[in-house]
């Protein structure tokens, strides 16, 4: 199977947006993916939540998704929507974070809401709280496909390892870990901690990501990381797609997950124990 990551740089505008994703999309089908998966925020990044609101729309009528759902018909691709902001009906207003796996004939075939928020104070400048825009998610999910049992995650996920152990050990084969990864935080920690959850769990880790600044037209935007990745179930990169927007490929054999698993069956070797108090 060739997986297909699209890294993208998005601004607050959902259409422009939109237009750019399916261009990448097609240039990935164009080098022969069958699963293409695009990044967190894949309609837009908001600093100011006002204009957000007025952005985004509810699941049913988000024309992002739709356009998703055709072009993976389109292409006959699995296609990742890494995650979309949208507006749920909460009632405390609010959104959901919302991961979705699609299916060659355009189904939505799993979801999967972003468990942990990124509330967190980068530096005295630099402020994150992800919590007051969005609601966290409470279940895993596992998408059971016919390329392979896939395990979702999103961006700030990736620094719990115990949620990508479960997924493992209830059979993923593959960890996605779409993101739009702080810039500062990622230059010291993204690729170590995607080899980390491909080391611990035996998995394919495909990491698609945003890059670059973000403009906003009320906001004071913000600048990701990029390096989207490819890491192979023994740690390897095996592409990671630098800082402009583009897409990598790599091809996934399915029989290096068993055969990193049985060198080091570390998923087999959990025990209980005791303490601290």
């Amino acid at each position: 199977m060739r997986a297909g990551l699209v890294q993208l740089n998005v601004s607050d505008d959902p259409v422009a947006n939109l237009d750019m994703t399916l261009a990448l999309i097609a240039r990935a089908k164009a080098q022969g993916a069958q699963f293409i998966l695009t990044p967190e925020c894949t309609n837009g990044l908001w600093s100011n939540r006002a204009e957000q609101r007025g952005a985004m729309r509810t699941e049913p009528h988000d024309p992002t998704l739709a356009a998703m759902r055709r072009v993976a018909m389109q292409h006959e691709v699995w296609l990742l929507v890494g995650s979309l902001a949208v507006k749920s009906n909460d009632p405390d207003g609010r959104f959901a974070n919302r991961s979705y796996m699609i299916g060659p004939d355009g189904a939505i075939v799993a979801r999967y809401d972003k468990i942990h928020m990124f509330d967190v104070n980068v530096s005295e400048t630099e402020v994150y709280r992800e919590s007051t825009a969005f609601r966290p998610g409470s279940s895993c999910v596992l998408a059971r496909t016919p390329l392979a049992q896939i395990g979702m995650t999103v961006c700030y996920d990736v620094r719990f390892p115990h949620l990508h152990r479960r997924l493992a050990k209830a059979g993923a084969q593959i960890l996605t870990v779409p993101a739009a990864f702080n810039h500062t935080t990622g230059s010291a920690h993204w690729e170590v901690l995607l080899r980390a959850r491909a080391i611990e769990t035996g998995c394919f880790v495909l990491a698609p990501a945003q890059t670059g600044y973000h403009p906003e037209k009320e906001g004071k935007g913000r600048r990701t990381w990029g390096h989207s990745m490819i890491v192979s179930p023994w740690g390897e990169v095996l592409a990671d797609a630098g800082t402009e927007p583009g897409v990598i490929t790599a091809e996934l054999d399915l029989d290096q997950v068993e055969e990193a698993r049985r060198r080091i069956p570390a998923l087999m070797h959990d025990r209980n124990f005791d303490g601290p108090a």
